[in-house]
């Protein structure tokens, strides 16, 4: 039923998005279409996806690539696909670039250890990121999403402003049943904050004068 609910309320955010309105008001319905939209993806979330892991391919598996994972300079998140999508390993550079460490959050779901910034209304990291964990796991290959918004918490709670390049990719058992999600992200932010500056510059001195 809430799903129900939730994806009626998505239409309709969408459809009154389409009318004249106030800027105010065109603000208010795109900031409850993106709370419908995060709360859609946290009930899909904890559901997980369909899929039966068998520990021991899943341990050969993730021994195959763990160097790899390890050693490698782009940060990479390893989720388990199943119920609430829990957190299986972090590299280093994830942990540096996420202000956390694999010790700490291992076995916690992604989306509590890494949800949407409160104090952002128009926050959509959430519902992106599992739309494309989603189409990565129904197509069997990996997705690529555009430039991402997703602030982080950093070690006193307080959200940093982040931009990232992911990548999601299902592993397979030989099998061919699904056993991991591998989220590979590029911290884009400064390159983000660089392209921005120019134009906050010419608001600035267009307000001025």
């Amino acid at each position: 039923m809430q799903r129900f609910i939730l994806r009626h309320n998505i239409e309709r955010f969408r459809a009154l998005q389409k009318e004249e309105r106030s800027a105010n008001d065109r603000l208010f319905i795109k900031s409850m279409l993106y709370q419908a939209l995060r709360q859609l993806a946290l009930l899909d979330a904890a559901e997980g996806f369909d899929t039966e892991v068998d520990p021991l391919h899943a341990e050969v598996q993730r021994r195959i690539f763990r160097d790899a994972f390890e050693q490698s300079a782009k940060p990479h998140l390893l989720l388990d696909p199943r119920k609430g999508l829990h957190i299986v390993d972090m590299n280093t550079s994830y942990e540096k670039a996420t202000f956390t460490s694999a010790a700490k959050v291992a076995g916690n779901r992604m989306f509590d250890i890494f949800p949407d910034n409160p104090s952002d209304d128009e926050a959509d990291g959430v519902s992106n990121l599992f739309a494309s964990l989603r189409k990565a796991t129904q197509k069997g290959v990996p997705d690529v999403m555009a430039i991402q918004r997703y602030d982080v918490r950093d070690a006193t709670g307080t959200f940093v402003t982040k931009f990232w390049k992911p990548m999601n990719t299902p592993i397979f058992d030989p099998e061919g049943r699904l056993i991991y999600l591998l989220h590979e992200v590029e911290d884009v932010t400064e390159a983000m904050r660089k392209k921005t500056m120019p134009s906050l510059r010419r608001a600035r001195t267009a307000h001025r004068s």
